[in-house]
């Protein structure tokens, strides 16, 4: 009905000036008449421009007072000419109807607001106020001031009008044709084809997106970082035990039973299986010894190592403990020079801030080999971060329980025009190795830094809860751009 009471005016006049108007006049919803305008106007049957007008509606409060009459004018009709007591005249009024009633009343000086008697002080008052909402309410002008009035009351709100004038486009016809969509085998048998008309292809449309797996940055990052440690040609350690034993997270590295670290503050113990049942029973006693008593050129640190402490099962709080264990093993076998790394999830009992998370990820590198030196530390540092993108490199002297020496490494941002902590480094002491039965003049040099970090700085994250967690937007996993890391 719409669709045809457009086409068919259009078909005697230039054009319809305003929708609004061209639906009142016939009784049509003016939506209606709206939607029909914006599909013909989509097939070019008729130009549309829009119009724009700034109208005034009543509030909740505003109709409320168009049907009832406003607050003054119902106070003042409740008001008997020979007055009457505040307490009555509450009683026969609403609340909010009163409060507002004796304001505008007294400021209109209608009533004489007595301490114990409130009077009329005129016979006969006009309801101004709902007049001018049931003008405002059909659509009539009111002057501005009248207008600031209701507004400052807050009866009435500006509402944005929106309609359309229309007239004949390039493919107007007084009726609609019926667009084919699809050529079929009916259409070909019968000729029908050769009368037609067909939808043209749009073939600048975008299809429906493909509903798919997508990866998470992290594995995008982890991926690349991967593919640089392989060019270098290291070896991919196996990182599939979240659960370890103190032994090889602490003991096995030199560290002390007594060390802040494993405290359960810092780490999360198991409680079922609460302890390791296998050890490599001649290595634990030399890992005793070496920390009771020293040995290899050390004096130990000289406690009471507990075997109970060692046995307990713990989340591991690097992958560090893995290289403990590749290590251990290389050392059963006549030596080869090896290149390990690793790139996993490490747990830690820490406090979850916008740094910080309770499990994160750690990437881990070490070089075996012998007569190595803190020179080739510093060397494969330089063509690691460099591979990175990251060829200013600095060094910091630092303290490692299992390295000796030890250094922070710190990178020049380029963005953030500052030197930043990448990474921490150094060379496995002596009593780490030893105990393990590697030859005396073999040395491990070795480093490691979260993926997390640099992950945060490519893709501009500042909160690793945004990144890593329950939290996470599924919109980023969906549209993280591609790493570009080590990338040329």
């Amino acid at each position: 009905m719409a669709e045809e009471a457009v086409l068919s005016y259009l078909e005697q006049n230039q054009q319809i000036s305003d929708s609004g108007q061209f639906a009142a006049e016939r009784g049509i919803d003016h939506n209606e008449i709206v939607n029909v305008i914006k599909s013909l106007h989509g097939f070019r049957y008729v130009d549309a421009e829009d119009i724009k007008r700034e109208t005034w509606v009543l509030t909740d409060e505003g109709k409320t007072y168009a049907a009832a009459g406003s607050p003054e004018v119902q106070l003042f009709l409740a008001i008997p000419p020979e007055g009457i007591s505040r307490e009555e005249l509450q009683k026969k009024l609403d609340p909010s109807a009163f409060k507002i009633g004796c304001a505008q009343a007294a400021k209109n000086k209608w009533v004489e607001m007595g301490k114990q008697v409130i009077s009329r002080k005129v016979q006969h008052v006009d309801d101004r106020v709902k007049d001018l909402l049931l003008q405002i309410q059909e659509g009539k002008v009111i002057s501005a001031d009248d207008i600031k009035a209701l507004k400052a009351r807050k009866l009435i709100v500006p509402q944005t009008w929106k309609g359309y004038s229309v007239k004949k486009g390039p493919n107007y016809a007084p009726k609609r044709k019926k667009v084919v969509t699809d050529l079929t085998r009916d259409n070909l048998q019968s000729g029908e084809w050769k009368e037609s008309e067909f939808k043209e292809y749009n073939y600048s449309a975008k299809g429906q997106p493909l509903e798919c797996g997508n990866l998470h940055p992290l594995l995008k990052v982890r991926y690349q970082l991967k593919k640089i440690f392989l060019s270098m040609g290291f070896e991919e350690m196996p990182t599939n035990n979240f659960v370890e034993s103190s032994f090889w997270n602490f003991d096995a590295l030199f560290q002390p039973q007594q060390h802040p670290a494993r405290d359960s503050h810092d780490t999360f113990f198991l409680n079922a299986p609460k302890t390791t049942k296998e050890l490599p029973e001649d290595y634990v006693q030399r890992v005793k010894q070496v920390h009771e008593s020293g040995g290899y050129g050390s004096r130990g640190y000289n406690y009471d190592w507990k075997r109970d402490e060692a046995n307990k099962n713990l989340l591991r709080t690097h992958t560090t403990a893995v290289s403990s264990r590749m290590l251990y093993l290389l050392a059963q076998k006549p030596f080869s020079p090896k290149k390990y790394f690793s790139i996993d999830r490490v747990f830690r009992n820490e406090a979850v801030d916008r740094t910080h998370l309770a499990e994160f990820h750690q990437i881990e590198g070490l070089v075996c080999d012998r007569g190595l030196t803190l020179c080739d530390l510093i060397g494969v540092l330089h063509d690691f971060f460099s591979r990175m993108g990251m060829t200013k490199l600095r060094f910091k002297p630092a303290y490692n329980p299992y390295t000796e020496p030890s250094m922070e490494i710190f990178s020049y941002h380029e963005g953030f025009k500052k030197w930043v902590e990448v990474g921490n480094s150094g060379m496995f002491r002596p009593e780490m190795l030893l105990p393990m039965g590697l030859p005396e003049d073999v040395r491990v040099i070795a480093w490691g830094l979260s993926l997390e970090r640099p992950t945060m700085i490519l893709y501009g994250i500042d909160n690793i809860r945004d990144l890593f967690g329950h939290k996470v937007d599924l919109g980023l996993i969906k549209k993280n751009s591609i790493c570009r890391l080590g990338i040329d």
